[in-house]
């Protein structure tokens, strides 16, 4: 079974009522015992969380930023490649209360569309679990709810179509070192999240020095490197790059005499090292989500990855592509469809772009040139739109 390709499904989610349908699809049934030691069944129902009926909310805003409260899983998959580059990175969470959908909730039928497409995105695959509302008004027949399927049997073949697409690594202007954590985890979450669009590597096995792709690399709430991973990471910041971590203390592995502080500045220390620098936090790192913003800054507004405007329930990843010279932007929308266009600037100087969806024929878009970037204007978004670079 090709764990990587294959829309798989739970034996034990398809009521036997439900299997026309689910071959009508083109998905494959797995029992658990062909999914053990696979698949990662940590995550929450993806979309825009909701406030408690009692607090009189809906779409739920984070504080001051005035960001909704995304529920989101592709970083999941970022993560699992990173740990075990080996294996597909497959997300098997369920549509229950583990995941934040208890009985009274009501998601949209397409938010299994979404679980599905997320992964995809990130590089990985999802084992399709049914909300019961939705598994119950297939039954009836409900004509919403089949409309709901058969987009997402039309969005499983498209996704399998352009597979190459999502099978692409990062492009690594801020890399991010993790371990088998949550803590780690949840850094690169909160990346994902802030449009970081971080290249994610093991601990274990730090990429080499390479200033030209690689400005910053995150070294933070990770265990203690191995001597020769050590070194590794700190050959970034001799080479030019900007190196940053959190352990104080006794635990400051980092610490070299080679290091020169030239700054202190709030809740960090800044050293210079060869030709670039260590930025070391005295504390591990708590608000994950300001800590993201601090990366986008130490990396430089223009020279960031990916930069959306007005799109505060979007995650986008930028990626390289299986053809030479292009790369391949990724926006997923956990809100409702947008319909009005989205300013979107991408590094990289391209020519030309091409809008890919599940719903729509390829689309051209205008390319403009913005120094070492690119932006476009991207035109109303569902759930997922996916613009080639060339």
């Amino acid at each position: 079974m090709d764990f990587d390709r294959e829309i798989l499904i739970r034996a034990s989610d398809v009521d036997a009522r439900l299997e026309p349908l689910v071959r009508e699809a083109g998905i494959r049934q797995v029992v658990a015992g062909e999914l053990k030691g696979l698949v990662h069944e940590q995550g929450l129902w993806p979309g825009i969380s909701r406030e408690p009926a009692e607090k009189g909310g809906d779409a739920a805003v984070a504080g001051a930023s005035h960001q909704p409260w995304v529920d989101a899983n592709g970083f999941w998959a970022g993560w699992l490649k990173a740990l075990h580059p080996g294996r597909p990175a497959l997300l098997g969470y369920q549509a229950d209360e583990k995941a934040g959908l208890k009985p009274d909730r009501i998601v949209p039928h397409d938010t299994v569309e979404l679980a599905l497409l997320e992964a995809w995105a990130s590089g990985g695959n999802y084992v399709l679990s049914l909300p019961q509302r939705f598994r119950e008004l297939l039954l009836k027949p409900d004509a919403t709810a089949l409309a709901g399927w058969k987009q997402l049997a039309k969005t499983a073949r498209w996704l399998q179509e352009h597979a190459t697409l999502f099978r692409q690594p990062t492009v690594p202007i801020v890399t991010t070192l993790v371990d088998a954590t949550e803590t780690t985890a949840e850094v690169v979450n909160l990346m994902y999240r802030q449009n970081v669009s971080p290249a994610l590597k093991s601990i274990l096995s730090p990429p080499a020095p390479d200033p030209a792709q690689i400005l910053v690399l995150v070294a933070v709430s990770v265990e203690t490197p191995k001597p020769k991973a050590r070194a590794t990471i700190l050959a970034h910041a001799e080479a030019g790059a900007t190196v940053v971590v959190d352990a104080a203390g006794d635990k400051a592995w980092w610490r070299d005499a080679r290091l020169k502080l030239s700054r202190k500045e709030g809740d960090r220390d800044f050293y210079a090292l060869g030709r670039g620098q260590v930025v070391a936090y005295r504390e591990q790192i708590a608000d994950v989500s300001e800590f993201a913003f601090d990366v986008l800054d130490l990396a430089g507004h223009k020279r960031r990855a990916v930069r959306m405007w007005d799109a505060p329930a979007q995650i986008a990843l930028l990626t390289r592509s299986p053809r030479p010279r292009e790369a391949v932007l990724s926006v997923v929308n956990y809100s409702s469809p947008r319909d009005w266009e989205t300013l979107v600037r991408v590094q990289g100087v391209f020519g030309k772009a091409m809008l890919l969806r599940p719903e729509a024929e390829p689309k051209e878009l205008k390319a403009v040139k913005r120094g070492t970037a690119t932006e476009i204007q991207l035109p109303e978004i569902r759930r997922l739109s996916v613009v080639v670079f060339g």
